[in-house]
């Protein structure tokens, strides 16, 4: 019993010696891949799958400005603010998902990147609980512009699309930096779900949601991302 225990305690302390090593080492360098796009891959030759998935990193002061307020507008506008979690998105939403037959999500940028770099998408317990420990990683020892960074560069963005560098020139055959304000908005649209909803083919809903992201991100002004 004893020899279990100390094995069960080494492998928790070597996870966690792990993944602190993983997310110090990220915060300095370019982030190869995903734990999402692995996933594509690794799928896609099982269903022999030979379309190519679109990844290219690209470094924050490469990123328009105009797609970092777009997100933020979108996804998470108390993101300068909180430690990784919006607990009152989380009350409203738990709310709401009582009388609600479309759930609503109330993930921050900060979990949704830690899901995306680190864990899988199926929704468990375990999952959940690992999101937790990760998202408070990524507040502990990154910053925040390196968390949006990141999240900007592994977010899907369509079929085989990760990256806002890809989805920039697939979709607008534009560089990331030269971004406009209604492109970045069309993309920040279909990040609920980049299965469902498509960038050049959008739907009435993604054509609504469009244009409220970007009356939020004239309320919110770039002076928001002076706040990171």
């Amino acid at each position: 019993m004893k020899k279990i225990r100390n094995t069960v305690f080494f492998l928790i302390m070597f996870f966690l010696a792990l993944t602190m090593i993983l997310v110090i080492i990220f915060r300095f360098l370019p982030v190869p891949t995903s734990s999402f796009i692995v996933q594509k891959r690794i799928s896609d030759i099982f269903q022999d799958n030979t379309q190519s998935v679109f990844y290219d990193w690209t470094n924050y002061e490469n990123i328009s400005p105009s797609i970092k307020l777009a997100v933020i507008a979108a996804e998470d506008q108390k993101f300068p603010e909180h430690f990784g979690f919006d607990f009152d998105s989380i009350e409203k939403a738990l709310s709401q998902n009582e009388k609600r037959k479309i759930k609503r999500g109330a993930s921050t940028i900060t979990q949704q990147t830690a899901k995306n770099l680190f864990l899988w998408s199926d929704k468990s317990f375990i999952r959940k609980g690992l999101e937790v420990y990760f998202t408070l990683l990524l507040e502990i020892f990154w910053s925040k512009e390196r968390i949006l960074e990141v999240y900007l560069n592994i977010a899907e963005f369509g079929e085989n699309i990760y990256g806002v560098k890809a989805a920039s020139k697939k979709y607008f055959n534009v560089n990331t930096s030269k971004l406009s304000f209604r492109n970045a908005a069309q993309l920040a649209a279909v990040l609920p779900n980049p299965k469902r909803y498509k960038v050049n083919s959008p739907s009435p809903y993604v054509q609504r949601r469009t244009i409220w992201i970007q009356r939020q991100m004239n309320q919110l002004g770039q002076e928001i991302l002076e706040k990171l």
